[in-house]
């Protein structure tokens, strides 16, 4: 008789965790913001500035707005200070909250400088070598991490059987996922005058094992002296904290008044 592979049953037995995480998602109720990077990882790094400070500092700015504006939210914080954390803790997080959203914050980096704006990824294989380039310096920090070959042993996008783990996994929050993304994506156009980069999809590690619609947004460049400058402003920085927040607000608001 041919072995199950303990692989596809943990991946079943998620298909019906996010199952019936949407069926109860009457009520958007509990968010998990995730302040990418952190301690003795800095992230992208820019003429005077590391992507964790940003990250964590808009994480702050956006948990605080939502907190004041809809009234009974839970919001909760991966990190609020300085610190280290695997990734696999970062959504281990999500999961044991319950969470409804996973907003995870980040900043990016490209090999020319004059590259800016903002992009908000789902979790997905793409085929685009720019996309998995960013997902492969997201993912980098995973060799800071102790025993990093047995936590994340079942975590290879070019497997056939990760493509389908995936395929069965996401189908059940993807919907969700990229109505959040565009939303996301059009408030920074239209409302905040940040410039789109769209929505994409590429296999970031935070992503995957979260059990509930989820988005990571790379918030501008880090190495685009302008861009860099303005994640730096107190300002900007809030303008990108209310825009994600809007977008949440009226994804809320549809998903509440459609189910």
């Amino acid at each position: 008789m041919r072995k199950i592979n303990i692989s596809i049953l943990l991946g079943l037995l998620l298909i019906l965790t996010s199952f019936n995480s949407l069926n109860r998602q009457y009520r958007l109720q509990t968010i998990v913001i995730d302040a990418g990077h952190g301690g003795k990882d800095p992230g992208a790094r820019g003429k005077f500035s590391w992507e964790k400070d940003i990250a964590l500092s808009i994480s702050l700015e956006l948990g605080r707005i939502l907190k004041e504006n809809i009234p009974g939210i839970n919001v909760k914080y991966t990190r609020k200070d300085d610190r280290f954390l695997t990734l696999y803790r970062r959504s281990e997080i999500a999961n044991k909250a319950e969470a409804d959203l996973f907003i995870s914050i980040h900043a990016d980096s490209f090999s020319k400088s004059s590259v800016y704006g903002a992009t908000t990824y789902l979790m997905g294989l793409s085929k685009s070598t720019a996309n998995m380039n960013v997902a492969k310096r997201e993912n980098s920090v995973i060799f800071m991490e102790e025993n990093f070959e047995e936590t994340y042993k079942d975590f290879d996008p070019n497997s056939s059987e990760s493509v389908m783990l995936l395929s069965l996994t996401q189908k059940a929050k993807i919907d969700n996922s990229t109505i959040l993304a565009n939303l996301i994506q059009d408030q920074f156009a239209n409302r905040a005058g940040i410039r789109s980069r769209g929505v994409k999809q590429a296999p970031f590690q935070v992503l995957w094992n979260t059990t509930m619609p989820s988005v990571l947004i790379e918030t501008g460049f880090m190495t685009n002296p302008t861009e860099e400058r303005k994640l730096n402003d107190k300002t900007h920085r809030v303008y990108i904290a209310s825009a994600i927040f809007r977008a949440i607000r009226d994804y809320k608001n549809y998903l509440e008044s459609n189910v």
